[in-house]
Order: C-alpha cells, then structure tokens, then sequence
C-alpha cells in the first residue's frame, strides 16, 4: 500500500464559456484564480485555474473553456459531483448567495452524518459544499466572500461506476481505507489527509455511461510532495500492473496519469513547484502565461482568446 498520497491535488473539467466560468468561480464561489494559460494540447483554448491564495494542493478547481462545448450526458464512469468543504455553520449563507445568483440545482441533503448543499455549475456540473468542524487550511479572504464563510478547499469527489469493487481495490492500494458504507455509497479516506482526504464510489449498474462534455469532469489529480515521492509512487503502480504514462511537465506540478478500472481518469500531481514559479503570490492569475512551446503564439493568442472580464 501506498504512502505518499494524502489526499486530492486538482480537478479539472470541462466548460463551454471562459467568461462565465471565470465569473462562476470567483464571484459566486468566492475562489481565486490562481493561474491564465492555455491546454498544452490545444493551445487555443484555455486553462483557468482556481483555487486558495496561493493555489494550494487539495484546493484548486481547474477548466478547460472549449467554446460553445456541447453539455456532457451524466452516467457511469466519470466524477459526478465535486465537493467542497466550508466552516460549519455556512450552509445558510451559501443557499441564500446561491438563490441570489440564480444558481440552479440547489438541494439540501445529508451524507454520512455531513450536512451538504447540492448545486449546479454553469454547465451542470455536479457541486456540493459540505460543513466540516475543523479544517487546516485557509479560505480565500480577498474576494466577494468572507473568510469565516469561504470554501477551505476540496472535501472530497463522488465517482458514478457501474461497479466500484475494482475502483475501491485500486483506491485502497494508493493509500486509501474504507471508512463508511450507506446503500449504494462507498466511502474511502486517505489516513494522513490534508482536508481533500474522501472519496465517495457511488455503485450503479443500471445506468447508461458517461458522454463527456462541457459540465463533464476530465480528470482528478492526488497530491504527492515532490517529485521523488510521485516517481516512487509510479514505480508502485507499474508493480501492481496499472499503465502510467511517464512524469509530464505541467509548468506547476509534474503529472502521471492512469485510467482506473471504473473508467475515471486519475493524475498524480505534485506540490512542487507550484503557482507562484513565474508570478507573485500578489498577481497570480492576472497575466496570460504560456507554456514554452507555445511561446511564439502569444500575440496571435492574445488575439483569439476570448477576453475575460475580472
């Protein structure tokens, strides 16, 4: 079993509309974004990234706006819904900002004993908020919401499978432990955590799979330190018979990344080197910043790319 892993690091999904995301996540959720540049893959489209002050591991919520992106179709095999952790006592506020900003989706339940507010993105996406006693981080302070209201952080992801044993096995081989079980819900926890620490496998075989889409989850990454930790960690997942791909440079992190057997699309990502590698923790995510190899498109992508509004 694994070691290094200590919860969440970033989930990336998809969007139709870079504007409208932007103003999503850090005026309605009170997120800052931490970095503007654009998929290594597709470099005229986006990659926003939101987050902490300082975009901190197990806090930041990152999108691809491909414009005009048709919704995806919800189902098995993906991400269903992302949640965030907020102080306890906040529900009230945020189902009062949520209705005020004509967020849709919004419903109150509860899981494993957490009281949770249920809302929809721009896209559909999946969210909840969830009220924790305790967390170690920090919310974001300078934006439209309050510190002592603001989200921590990630709580956790929901996966929708078909059949979550295999999932489970893989999840308990990187470090994870079965702590609960209600109906068809599974949940996993890493044991040194770091506040993102759940996973929560929501088992059904009926359901048509997944189309993906704007709205739709590309992939979880999970948080390792460094970089030595995250090459020990892809050592052990070739042992047990998983393919990796080999250690990616993402400018902020390097990644790994493999298809679980439900069909999610998981990322090792490191701490290091983190956001503030070519802005200052006072300016992140006010500059277009591009990856080298994409350098010499900078002023046709100043051009093409849609401008966003702050």
């Amino acid at each position: 079993m694994l070691t290094q892993i200590n919860g969440l690091h970033h989930v990336t999904s998809m969007a139709s509309d870079a504007q409208e995301n932007n103003a999503f996540f850090t005026n309605v959720l009170g997120l800052r974004r931490v970095k503007k540049t654009v998929n290594f893959d597709a470099p005229d489209v986006y990659h926003l990234y939101y987050g902490d002050k300082t975009g901190g591991a197990g806090t930041v919520m990152t999108y691809f706006p491909f414009p005009n992106m048709p919704k995806g179709h919800r189902g098995t095999g993906e991400v269903s819904q992302t949640v965030f952790a907020v102080p306890q006592g906040s529900l009230g506020f945020w189902q009062d900002r949520l209705e005020n900003a004509a967020v849709e989706g919004i419903s109150t339940a509860e899981r494993f004993g957490e009281k949770r507010l249920n809302f929809h993105g721009p896209d559909g996406d999946g969210f909840a908020l969830v009220e924790v006693a305790s967390d170690p981080r920090t919310p974001y302070g300078d934006g439209p919401v309050p510190v002592d209201m603001g989200i921590y952080g990630f709580h956790s992801v929901t996966m929708h499978l078909r059949d979550a044993a295999a999932t489970a096995e893989l999840l308990k081989f990187m470090g994870y432990k079965e702590t609960n079980q209600q109906g068809n819900l599974t949940r996993l926890a890493a044991t040194d955590g770091n506040g993102a620490h759940i996973i929560d496998l929501e088992a059904d075989s009926d359901a048509p799979r997944a189309r993906e889409g704007a709205g739709s989850v590309h992939h979880v990454a999970f948080a390792v330190k460094t970089k030595e930790a995250q090459v020990e960690v892809r050592k052990a997942l070739l042992a047990h018979g998983v393919h990796v791909t080999p250690v990616i440079d993402r400018d902020y992190f390097w990644a790994i990344y493999f298809r679980t057997p439900g069909g999610v699309l998981f990322e090792i990502a490191t701490h290091e080197p983190g956001f503030a590698r070519d802005e200052d923790v006072a300016h992140l995510g006010e500059a277009l910043k591009l990856p080298d190899q994409h350098a010499h498109l900078r002023a046709r992508l100043e051009k093409s790319l849609p401008e966003i509004a702050d």
